[in-house]
């Protein structure tokens, strides 16, 4: 890697590395097959520091720098996909919001349970109608009293079965569009919040999406996260960072696929001669080694200016563009190598083919990562 670390990060990057394959790979391809959620993997990593990374330890985090994090979801994603996307979620977004928008009584309430692995954050952003726009979303926020009455609907919400926490957005003044937008903090078990239809995905299957539903759904007047109108904001802010786990998800990913061709290739044979000395297969691999690289070196590039306090955002959009694409190319090119046997369960090719993807979908789409690239370098469009 032509990235320096520190000693510090080369350390958490090797504990993960160790953990990833002595603890996540092993279990991944049953996981995946019946749909296991992670949870004692998590409260492992609770353990070990990894589901409260950047968070101060104050409240009990392992108060790392983002280029740290950044590894350590790597090797995680490596290992499994799915447990990767669940602490990509829960660190990134889940504990940022928090970090940056909650108020000292709630960080002192819910990060420690989060950081232990004990309590896992979701985030309920998406609509049935409002994927890619937002800010057209529907759910609604009303104060009755001492209480915030929420109604409405979720979709596809990564962990909202399984996490301790939901941060939800919903109208809190319709008039103002995505300014009246809020955020709230809702503990799984509040009467009201049904959790519904679990997605049976094509990948990422021991993570659970559901659908989540609001009916007069009450929570103390506390559990806003943030000022009145922020939820926008949050959802906004912390999706930069979300992007940037989407494309470290994206590289473990990659990786994992690149080492498996490498030693099929050097293993099978083919009219007498191994696989690695066919120049057509040589080639497929090292153009795989060179876009991982580059996607690790564009993630890496976004990560330290969020390190440095820098504006990150357009650097995010592009780690994720690039990365999830990039590892959509690999892990296809992975299969071309396996041949039939890539195709078959047998071997790990088909569950990173099918894991990898969503990322181009989620936590912005490929098409709103470049609407957001764009728009840095060109000014937003005049188009109506």
């Amino acid at each position: 890697m032509a990235f320096c670390l520190t000693e510090e990060q080369a350390m958490i990057q090797t504990m993960a590395r160790d953990f990833a394959r002595e603890v996540v790979l092993p279990g991944a391809a049953q996981r995946d097959r019946d749909k296991i959620f992670p949870r004692d993997i998590l409260s492992q990593m609770g353990e070990l520091g990894f589901m409260g990374m950047m968070v101060p330890e104050t409240y009990g985090g392992a108060a790392v720098d983002m280029v740290s994090y950044v590894l350590a979801l790597t090797e995680i994603a490596y290992g499994c996909a799915s447990t990767a996307v669940v602490m990509s979620v829960h660190n990134s977004i889940c504990c940022e919001a928090f970090l940056h928008f909650g108020a000292e009584e709630q960080k002192q309430q819910w990060l420690p349970a989060m950081c232990s692995g004990q309590c896992i954050g979701a985030f309920a952003l998406t609509e049935p109608h409002a994927g890619s726009d937002p800010a057209s979303q529907r759910t609604i926020a009303v104060a009755d009293g001492d209480e915030w009455v929420l109604n409405g609907s979720k979709q596809f919400i990564t962990t909202g079965k399984n996490a301790g926490l939901v941060i939800v957005t919903a109208l809190t003044d319709r008039s103002k569009r995505h300014r009246g937008i809020s955020a709230f903090i809702v503990p799984q078990g509040t009467p009201g919040m049904v959790v519904g239809k679990e997605e049976d995905k094509l990948g990422l299957r021991a993570s659970d999406t559901v659908q989540l539903a609001f009916e007069d759904c009450r929570i103390p007047l506390d559990n806003m996260l943030g000022k009145p109108g922020e939820g926008f904001k949050i959802a906004m802010t912390c999706l930069d960072s979300g992007r940037i786990g989407i494309a470290a998800q994206s590289i473990g990913v990659a990786q994992a696929c690149l080492d498996e061709s490498i030693a099929y290739m050097h293993e099978r044979e083919a009219f007498g001669h191994p696989l690695s000395d066919f120049q057509g297969l040589r080639w497929k691999v090292a153009d795989m080694a060179v876009e991982i690289e580059a996607a690790r070196l564009l993630a890496l590039s976004a990560a330290s200016l969020k390190d440095l306090g820098k504006r990150y955002g357009q650097e995010a959009s592009m780690a994720k563009l690039y990365a999830s694409e990039m590892v959509n190319r690999v892990t296809g090119q992975a299969i071309q190598i396996h041949g039939g046997y890539g195709y078959c369960a047998e071997y790990p090719m088909e569950r990173h083919y099918r894991d990898a993807r969503v990322f181009t979908i989620y936590e912005g789409t490929s098409e709103i990562q470049r609407l957001v690239i764009s728009n840095n370098i060109l000014g937003p469009s005049m188009m109506r």
